[in-house]
């Protein structure tokens, strides 16, 4: 993997005129973010080495770098699921990627389904801890010491300090953000009701299919991590509606700019 690792940051490197300080993975419907950045440089998946490509409606597939609240940044506009077929180590190989480039902070958006019963459509959600329900887990295998311990320690997955920046700004501005949970699972299927009540039971906020393995790994590197869900639709009884991708799409469209909002307050206090 290593090898891997080198030659798509060699790549990339040659494309590139700075060192990105921030990480950001965008979610499904949730790359407008992308309009804030000052765009440096514009990197196709397709085009870079060992890259997997995004299949996924809502995701554009491709590494934008840039400035953004003062600080460097590479964003991924669209991420990598383990549903499309790939591997675990595929799905967050572009995390190894970053940390090799400089990245020292990595921030992570998703779309979600509530399971908490006072969330509503449109809610943003802090993401304080998480629950792996994943079948693979991306740590999988021999470990390389080079990369990060056996054994990562996850008792504060998501940074504390980061989590705290996020309620400060979303104050100052207004707006209103949950807290909680999230459970991955690997989809692609929208929840069952008697699923919804399984993820409720155990201790969830909410539901999605990304984000975990991305932290996992980020993690292993020693990266402090911070992510947010918009919670797109309801998982609680008796506000259970049929759901299709399109309209994940266009909740989370419509609760982006808040999102975009909290994410480049940060980045400048950073």
């Amino acid at each position: 993997m290593l090898n891997a690792i080198s030659t798509t940051t060699n790549f990339i490197q040659n494309k590139i005129s700075f060192v990105p300080e921030v990480g950001i993975i965008l979610g499904t419907g949730l790359g407008g973010l992308v309009q804030e950045i000052n765009i440096k440089h514009t990197i196709a998946y397709s085009e870079i080495p060992n890259f997997p490509e995004s299949t996924v409606e809502g995701h554009s597939g491709k590494l934008i770098f840039g400035e953004l609240g003062g600080k460097n940044v590479v964003a991924m506009q669209g991420r990598f699921h383990y549903y499309e077929g790939y591997n675990m180590k595929q799905v967050t190989f572009p995390v190894r990627v970053m940390k090799q480039l400089g990245v020292q902070h990595l921030f992570v958006s998703n779309a979600s389904g509530g399971v908490n019963a006072g969330f509503e459509i449109g809610d943003l959600m802090i993401i304080n801890d998480h629950i792996n329900f994943f079948p693979e887990h991306p740590l999988n295998g021999k470990n390389n010491a080079e990369l990060g311990p056996r054994f990562p320690d996850m008792s504060e997955a998501y940074d504390k300090k980061l989590i705290a920046l996020a309620k400060k700004v979303a104050a100052a501005n207004a707006i209103k953000v949950q807290e909680g949970v999230y459970l991955g699972l690997s989809g692609p299927t929208f929840e069952t009701p008697a699923e919804y009540r399984m993820i409720k039971i155990m201790g969830a906020d909410a539901v999605g299919m990304s984000t975990v393995p991305e932290i996992i790994v980020a993690r292993h590197m020693n990266i402090p991590c911070f992510a947010m869900s918009i919670i797109t639709d309801l998982g609680v009884d008796g506000k259970i509606v049929e759901v299709t991708h399109q309209d994940v799409q266009e909740v989370a469209a419509q609760s982006e700019k808040k999102m975009t909002l909290i994410i480049k307050q940060m980045m400048q206090e950073l």
